[in-house]
Order: structure tokens, then C-alpha cells, then sequence
């Protein structure tokens, strides 16, 4: 006897029972708790040089994982707030949303949702960049980077 969970969500955290008849020996229960956990972020450091191009992995660890059927976003932190810089829909095209001077021309989403910057500059040194992929509305899935500048 088995229960299979389909597409799992924090709301299915609970405590589940089967009861079931047997014959000589009676009805019999078990229990069991189940705690679904919302997963954790990943954390990752990136060097690159001033002036080269950095290129950060969404979900390094998920290379099985179509992103393209899923909407993700790219965030940097900028002095403790989270500032969008692109967003993207399913077989939709990118959209650019950073407004700030700092990185509204140099952002770019590459292949595997792979993101560009060019070029960097030492101000990009110890930024904080974060992929959000949305799986369902109570399953993100984040990645973080932090990023090292390196001047020649």
C-alpha cells in the first residue's frame, strides 16, 4: 500500500493515516508526518577580471531541468533591496527591468538563462546576484552569487 503525491506543496504538510482491514487479525493503522520543506537556496562565488564578461548559471545544480517551461527572474542586491534585472515568461522574450544606471545597458539573458554582464567593473565587486526560478506558486527555487572583481 502506497499514497503518491503529485506536484507537492507546503500546504500537503500533515499527519497522514491508513487504516485498513485484515482478515483473521483485524483492522490495522499506521501514521506518518509528513513535512515539506520549501527548498533551500543555493550559494555560489564567481571571479571574474574588470572589463571581461561574467557569466552567472541560474541553477547550476539543475541541468535536467527544462527552465524554459518555468518563469524565473534575475535580482541584484543593491545596498540591502532587491533590484529586478530581467524577468522571463515561457516563449515569451526577456524583458529588462533595471532602471538604474549601473546595469541597464550591460545585462543581457544568454543561452540556459545564462546571465551576462559586460563588462564588468569594479563596482560589481561583492554584488550579490539571485535566480529565481517559480515551479509552482509555493516552489521557488533561488540561487545566489557573489561575485569577485579582479583588476589586472
Amino acid at each position: 500500500w502506497a499514497l503518491h503525491l503529485k506536484n507537492v506543496t507546503i500546504s500537503l504538510s500533515g499527519q497522514y493515516k491508513c487504516n485498513f482491514a485484515t482478515y483473521p487479525y483485524g483492522a490495522k493503522a499506521a501514521k506518518i508526518q509528513l513535512i515539506v520543506k520549501a527548498e533551500e537556496e543555493q550559494h555560489y562565488l564567481k571571479k571574474v577580471w574588470v572589463n571581461q564578461t561574467l557569466e552567472i548559471p541560474c541553477l547550476e545544480d539543475s541541468t535536467s531541468e527544462n527552465l524554459s517551461t518555468y518563469p524565473l527572474k534575475w535580482l541584484v542586491d543593491e545596498n540591502g533591496r532587491k533590484e529586478e534585472l530581467v524577468t522571463k515568461e515561457p516563449s515569451r522574450p526577456a524583458v529588462y527591468r533595471s532602471s538604474s544606471a549601473l546595469y541597464g545597458k550591460r545585462v543581457f539573458l544568454g543561452l540556459n538563462n545564462v546571465l551576462k554582464i559586460f563588462p564588468t567593473k569594479i563596482t560589481d565587486d561583492n554584488r550579490v546576484f539571485s535566480c529565481h526560478v517559480m515551479y509552482h506558486p509555493e516552489r521557488v527555487q533561488k540561487s545566489s552569487t557573489t561575485v569577485r572583481v579582479f583588476g589586472k
